[in-house]
Protein backbone atom coordinates (compact mmCIF):
# COMPACT_ATOMS: atom_id res chain seq x y z
CA UNK A 1 0.00 0.00 0.00
CA UNK A 2 1.42 3.32 -0.76
CA UNK A 3 1.25 6.15 1.76
CA UNK A 4 2.08 9.66 0.23
CA UNK A 5 3.02 12.46 2.76
CA UNK A 6 2.72 15.56 0.77
CA UNK A 7 3.92 18.66 2.95
CA UNK A 8 5.81 16.57 6.04
CA UNK A 9 8.17 19.40 7.34
CA UNK A 10 6.47 21.25 9.31
CA UNK A 11 5.27 18.20 11.16
CA UNK A 12 8.40 16.39 11.78
CA UNK A 13 10.98 18.50 10.78
CA UNK A 14 13.05 15.16 11.56
CA UNK A 15 12.49 14.92 15.56
CA UNK A 16 9.80 12.90 15.59
CA UNK A 17 9.11 9.39 13.40
CA UNK A 18 6.66 8.45 10.45
CA UNK A 19 7.14 4.57 11.87
CA UNK A 20 3.23 4.30 12.27
CA UNK A 21 2.72 4.53 9.22
CA UNK A 22 5.73 3.14 8.01
CA UNK A 23 4.01 0.05 9.52
CA UNK A 24 1.19 0.19 7.35
CA UNK A 25 2.52 0.80 4.01
CA UNK A 26 5.45 1.68 1.56
CA UNK A 27 5.76 5.47 2.72
CA UNK A 28 7.03 7.88 0.50
CA UNK A 29 7.86 11.94 2.59
CA UNK A 30 7.89 15.07 0.48
CA UNK A 31 9.10 17.61 3.02
CA UNK A 32 6.73 20.20 0.54
CA UNK A 33 5.35 20.76 -3.23
CA UNK A 34 4.27 23.19 -5.15
CA UNK A 35 0.69 22.64 -7.08
CA UNK A 36 2.23 21.88 -10.43
CA UNK A 37 4.11 18.29 -8.50
CA UNK A 38 0.69 17.11 -6.53
CA UNK A 39 -0.51 14.64 -9.56
CA UNK A 40 2.78 13.50 -9.96
CA UNK A 41 3.69 12.77 -6.37
CA UNK A 42 0.03 11.33 -5.61
CA UNK A 43 -0.06 9.31 -8.84
CA UNK A 44 -1.56 5.61 -8.25
CA UNK A 45 -1.22 6.04 -4.52
CA UNK A 46 -4.10 4.97 -2.51
CA UNK A 47 -3.64 7.42 0.83
CA UNK A 48 -2.29 10.61 0.75
CA UNK A 49 -1.58 13.00 3.81
CA UNK A 50 -1.50 17.01 3.63
CA UNK A 51 -1.03 19.79 6.00
CA UNK A 52 -1.60 22.85 3.68
CA UNK A 53 -0.68 21.47 0.53
CA UNK A 54 -4.06 22.09 -1.54
CA UNK A 55 -6.35 18.83 -3.21
CA UNK A 56 -9.09 20.50 -4.84
CA UNK A 57 -11.43 18.89 -7.44
CA UNK A 58 -8.52 19.61 -10.02
CA UNK A 59 -6.18 16.99 -8.13
CA UNK A 60 -9.04 14.47 -7.33
CA UNK A 61 -10.34 13.94 -10.71
CA UNK A 62 -7.02 13.01 -11.90
CA UNK A 63 -5.96 10.56 -9.32
CA UNK A 64 -7.95 7.65 -9.92
CA UNK A 65 -6.61 5.73 -7.23
CA UNK A 66 -6.89 8.20 -4.56
CA UNK A 67 -9.14 6.49 -1.51
CA UNK A 68 -8.21 8.17 1.81
CA UNK A 69 -7.23 11.86 2.18
CA UNK A 70 -5.94 12.58 6.07
CA UNK A 71 -5.32 15.87 7.00
CA UNK A 72 -2.66 15.77 9.23
CA UNK A 73 -4.23 19.40 11.38
CA UNK A 74 -7.78 19.91 12.51
CA UNK A 75 -8.97 22.84 9.47
CA UNK A 76 -9.30 21.07 6.52
CA UNK A 77 -10.24 23.36 4.21
CA UNK A 78 -7.70 22.95 1.85
CA UNK A 79 -9.30 19.99 0.79
CA UNK A 80 -12.17 19.77 -1.58
CA UNK A 81 -13.87 17.62 0.78
CA UNK A 82 -17.68 17.68 -1.71
CA UNK A 83 -15.21 16.61 -4.84
CA UNK A 84 -14.12 13.80 -2.34
CA UNK A 85 -16.91 12.51 -1.58
CA UNK A 86 -18.13 12.29 -4.97
CA UNK A 87 -15.24 10.67 -5.63
CA UNK A 88 -16.00 8.09 -2.52
CA UNK A 89 -12.82 9.21 -1.03
CA UNK A 90 -12.64 9.72 2.63
CA UNK A 91 -11.56 12.49 4.00
CA UNK A 92 -10.35 13.00 7.91
CA UNK A 93 -8.58 15.18 10.24
CA UNK A 94 -6.81 15.37 13.55
CA UNK A 95 -9.12 17.48 15.91
CA UNK A 96 -8.21 18.70 19.74
CA UNK A 97 -4.32 17.34 19.40
CA UNK A 98 -3.05 21.02 20.51
CA UNK A 99 -5.33 22.43 23.08
CA UNK A 100 -3.02 22.26 25.83
CA UNK A 101 -0.20 23.72 23.77
CA UNK A 102 -1.77 26.85 22.50
CA UNK A 103 -3.28 27.87 25.59
CA UNK A 104 0.51 27.57 26.75
CA UNK A 105 1.49 29.71 24.27
CA UNK A 106 -1.33 31.82 24.99
CA UNK A 107 0.33 32.70 28.40
CA UNK A 108 3.98 33.17 26.94
CA UNK A 109 2.51 36.07 24.48
CA UNK A 110 0.71 37.30 27.34
CA UNK A 111 3.19 37.31 29.61
CA UNK A 112 5.40 38.73 27.26
CA UNK A 113 3.78 41.44 26.74
CA UNK A 114 3.28 42.21 30.24
CA UNK A 115 6.91 41.42 31.50
CA UNK A 116 8.88 42.15 28.56
CA UNK A 117 11.26 39.32 29.21
CA UNK A 118 12.67 39.29 25.44
CA UNK A 119 13.40 43.10 25.69
CA UNK A 120 15.28 43.01 29.52
CA UNK A 121 17.20 39.70 28.16
CA UNK A 122 18.52 41.32 24.90
CA UNK A 123 19.39 44.61 26.77
CA UNK A 124 21.58 42.02 29.54
CA UNK A 125 23.50 40.26 26.11
CA UNK A 126 24.07 43.74 24.68
CA UNK A 127 26.30 45.01 28.10
CA UNK A 128 23.63 47.61 29.17
CA UNK A 129 23.75 46.06 33.26
CA UNK A 130 26.93 46.11 33.10
CA UNK A 131 27.26 49.67 32.01
CA UNK A 132 24.41 50.67 34.71
CA UNK A 133 24.72 52.09 37.69
CA UNK A 134 21.88 50.41 39.37
CA UNK A 135 21.32 46.97 40.61
CA UNK A 136 18.36 46.75 38.51
CA UNK A 137 16.39 49.20 35.72
CA UNK A 138 12.92 49.16 33.96
CA UNK A 139 13.30 49.48 30.08
CA UNK A 140 9.03 49.64 29.92
CA UNK A 141 6.51 49.23 32.26
CA UNK A 142 6.23 46.00 33.46
CA UNK A 143 2.73 44.91 34.56
CA UNK A 144 0.82 42.61 37.03
CA UNK A 145 -2.18 40.20 35.44
CA UNK A 146 -3.78 39.29 38.31
CA UNK A 147 -7.09 41.14 38.66
CA UNK A 148 -7.10 42.38 35.33
CA UNK A 149 -10.11 41.50 33.24
CA UNK A 150 -9.54 38.95 30.40
CA UNK A 151 -11.60 38.92 27.31
CA UNK A 152 -11.90 35.37 25.50
CA UNK A 153 -13.60 35.55 21.90
CA UNK A 154 -14.21 32.05 20.63
CA UNK A 155 -14.56 29.47 24.02
CA UNK A 156 -14.21 25.98 21.77
CA UNK A 157 -11.81 23.32 23.69
CA UNK A 158 -8.51 26.05 23.87
CA UNK A 159 -10.81 29.10 24.85
CA UNK A 160 -11.82 27.31 28.01
CA UNK A 161 -8.66 25.90 28.45
CA UNK A 162 -7.40 29.74 28.69
CA UNK A 163 -10.14 30.29 30.86
CA UNK A 164 -9.28 27.77 33.22
CA UNK A 165 -5.75 28.64 33.38
CA UNK A 166 -6.50 32.81 33.85
CA UNK A 167 -8.36 32.17 36.79
CA UNK A 168 -5.18 30.56 38.16
CA UNK A 169 -3.24 34.01 37.57
CA UNK A 170 -6.41 35.62 39.57
CA UNK A 171 -8.22 37.09 36.19
CA UNK A 172 -11.70 37.88 35.92
CA UNK A 173 -12.33 36.15 32.94
CA UNK A 174 -15.22 37.11 30.04
CA UNK A 175 -16.25 34.98 27.87
CA UNK A 176 -17.91 35.24 24.12
CA UNK A 177 -18.94 32.52 21.85
CA UNK A 178 -21.66 31.54 19.41
CA UNK A 179 -23.01 29.18 21.27
CA UNK A 180 -22.91 29.10 25.48
CA UNK A 181 -21.41 26.00 27.01
CA UNK A 182 -20.59 25.16 30.92
CA UNK A 183 -18.17 27.46 32.26
CA UNK A 184 -15.63 25.49 33.90
CA UNK A 185 -15.90 24.85 37.60
CA UNK A 186 -14.94 27.04 40.42
CA UNK A 187 -11.95 29.49 39.97
CA UNK A 188 -8.16 28.59 41.65
CA UNK A 189 -8.17 31.89 43.03
CA UNK A 190 -10.57 33.61 45.28
CA UNK A 191 -12.05 36.57 43.64
CA UNK A 192 -11.35 35.70 40.26
CA UNK A 193 -14.44 34.58 37.98
CA UNK A 194 -15.81 33.25 34.31
CA UNK A 195 -19.03 34.71 33.07
CA UNK A 196 -19.99 35.06 29.64
CA UNK A 197 -20.71 38.65 27.99
CA UNK A 198 -21.94 39.92 24.37
CA UNK A 199 -18.82 40.97 22.24
CA UNK A 200 -19.34 44.12 23.12
CA UNK A 201 -18.99 44.02 26.64
CA UNK A 202 -16.03 41.94 25.95
CA UNK A 203 -14.02 44.48 24.09
CA UNK A 204 -15.28 47.22 26.13
CA UNK A 205 -14.23 45.81 29.76
CA UNK A 206 -10.96 43.70 28.65
CA UNK A 207 -7.73 44.59 29.41
CA UNK A 208 -6.57 41.61 27.31
CA UNK A 209 -8.33 40.60 24.12
CA UNK A 210 -7.71 37.03 23.23
CA UNK A 211 -9.17 35.19 19.89
CA UNK A 212 -9.70 31.47 19.94
CA UNK A 213 -12.62 31.35 17.23
CA UNK A 214 -13.02 30.13 13.83
CA UNK A 215 -12.42 31.96 10.60
CA UNK A 216 -16.20 32.41 9.45
CA UNK A 217 -17.12 34.78 7.10
CA UNK A 218 -19.09 36.39 10.54
CA UNK A 219 -15.43 36.45 12.32
CA UNK A 220 -13.80 37.93 9.31
CA UNK A 221 -12.13 40.92 10.42
CA UNK A 222 -13.79 40.97 13.71
CA UNK A 223 -11.11 42.86 15.00
CA UNK A 224 -11.25 46.17 12.76
CA UNK A 225 -11.05 50.36 13.15
CA UNK A 226 -14.55 50.03 14.82
CA UNK A 227 -14.21 47.76 16.93
CA UNK A 228 -10.82 48.40 18.53
CA UNK A 229 -12.47 51.80 18.77
CA UNK A 230 -14.50 50.45 21.23
CA UNK A 231 -11.94 48.63 23.18
CA UNK A 232 -9.99 50.34 26.13
CA UNK A 233 -7.52 52.39 25.79
CA UNK A 234 -4.22 50.35 26.37
CA UNK A 235 -5.71 47.24 25.73
CA UNK A 236 -3.92 44.54 24.83
CA UNK A 237 -4.48 41.68 21.87
CA UNK A 238 -3.44 38.29 21.33
CA UNK A 239 -4.21 36.25 18.62
CA UNK A 240 -3.24 32.45 18.62
CA UNK A 241 -6.40 31.46 15.98
CA UNK A 242 -6.39 32.84 12.56
CA UNK A 243 -4.89 36.00 10.82
CA UNK A 244 -7.93 36.68 8.94
CA UNK A 245 -9.90 37.57 12.28
CA UNK A 246 -7.51 41.02 12.50
CA UNK A 247 -7.93 43.65 9.81
CA UNK A 248 -4.32 44.08 9.33
CA UNK A 249 -3.59 48.02 9.32
CA UNK A 250 -6.48 48.66 11.08
CA UNK A 251 -4.59 46.97 13.82
CA UNK A 252 -1.09 48.34 12.89
CA UNK A 253 -2.88 52.03 12.99
CA UNK A 254 -3.96 51.47 16.52
CA UNK A 255 -0.33 49.85 17.87
CA UNK A 256 1.70 52.94 16.47
CA UNK A 257 -1.23 55.79 17.30
CA UNK A 258 -1.34 54.14 21.14
CA UNK A 259 -4.72 53.34 20.92
CA UNK A 260 -3.51 49.72 21.88
CA UNK A 261 -0.90 48.89 24.82
CA UNK A 262 0.34 45.94 22.53
CA UNK A 263 -0.50 43.11 20.70
CA UNK A 264 1.07 39.45 20.32
CA UNK A 265 0.02 37.65 16.89
CA UNK A 266 0.97 33.87 16.20
CA UNK A 267 -0.81 34.05 12.61
CA UNK A 268 -1.05 36.92 9.88
CA UNK A 269 -3.69 36.75 7.20
CA UNK A 270 -1.22 35.88 4.53
CA UNK A 271 1.33 32.61 5.51
CA UNK A 272 4.23 32.40 5.31
CA UNK A 273 4.09 36.50 6.03
CA UNK A 274 4.21 39.32 2.99
CA UNK A 275 6.73 41.77 3.35
CA UNK A 276 4.86 44.78 2.70
CA UNK A 277 2.26 43.32 5.66
CA UNK A 278 1.72 46.70 7.94
CA UNK A 279 2.41 44.93 11.62
CA UNK A 280 5.86 44.15 10.59
CA UNK A 281 6.80 47.67 11.52
CA UNK A 282 4.37 48.50 13.57
CA UNK A 283 4.82 49.88 17.79
CA UNK A 284 4.74 47.01 20.76
CA UNK A 285 3.80 44.03 18.51
CA UNK A 286 5.04 40.44 19.14
CA UNK A 287 4.74 38.16 16.04
CA UNK A 288 6.06 34.44 16.29
CA UNK A 289 5.10 31.68 13.02
CA UNK A 290 2.86 30.20 13.57
CA UNK A 291 3.97 28.07 16.00
CA UNK A 292 1.49 27.51 19.01
CA UNK A 293 0.62 24.25 18.17
CA UNK A 294 3.83 22.72 17.06
CA UNK A 295 4.82 21.67 20.96
CA UNK A 296 7.00 18.24 20.14
CA UNK A 297 4.59 16.96 21.95
CA UNK A 298 1.51 18.21 20.57
CA UNK A 299 3.26 17.47 17.05
CA UNK A 300 3.56 13.63 18.84
CA UNK A 301 0.04 13.82 19.23
CA UNK A 302 -1.10 14.71 16.03
CA UNK A 303 0.98 12.03 14.61
CA UNK A 304 -0.22 9.18 16.52
CA UNK A 305 -4.15 10.43 16.31
CA UNK A 306 -3.47 10.31 11.95
CA UNK A 307 -2.13 7.17 12.03
CA UNK A 308 -5.36 5.79 14.16
CA UNK A 309 -7.08 7.74 11.68
CA UNK A 310 -5.91 5.34 9.48
CA UNK A 311 -5.80 2.36 10.86
CA UNK A 312 -9.50 3.03 12.00
CA UNK A 313 -9.95 3.26 8.10
CA UNK A 314 -8.77 0.31 7.05
CA UNK A 315 -10.80 -1.69 9.76
CA UNK A 316 -13.34 -0.48 7.95
CA UNK A 317 -14.47 1.41 11.29
CA UNK A 318 -13.27 4.98 10.02
CA UNK A 319 -13.14 7.91 12.41
CA UNK A 320 -12.93 12.05 12.40
CA UNK A 321 -14.27 11.80 9.05
CA UNK A 322 -15.28 15.57 7.68
CA UNK A 323 -17.37 14.66 4.66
Amino acid sequence: MKIVVLDGYVLNPGDISWAGFEEIGEVTVYDRSEPETVVERIGDAEIILTNKTVIDRGVIEKCHGLKYIGVNATGYNVVDVAAAKEAGIVVTNVPAYGTDAVAQFTFALMLELCNKVGLHSRSVASGDWIKTKDFSYNLAPLIDIRGKTLGIIGFGSIGSRVAQIATAFGMNVLVNSRTEKPLPEAPYISGSRISWADRETVLKEADIITLHCPLFPETERLINRESIAVMKDGAMLINTARGGLIAEQDLADALNSGKLAGAALDVVDKEPMAADNPLISAKNVIITPHIAWASVEARERLMGIAVENLKAYLAGNPCNVVN
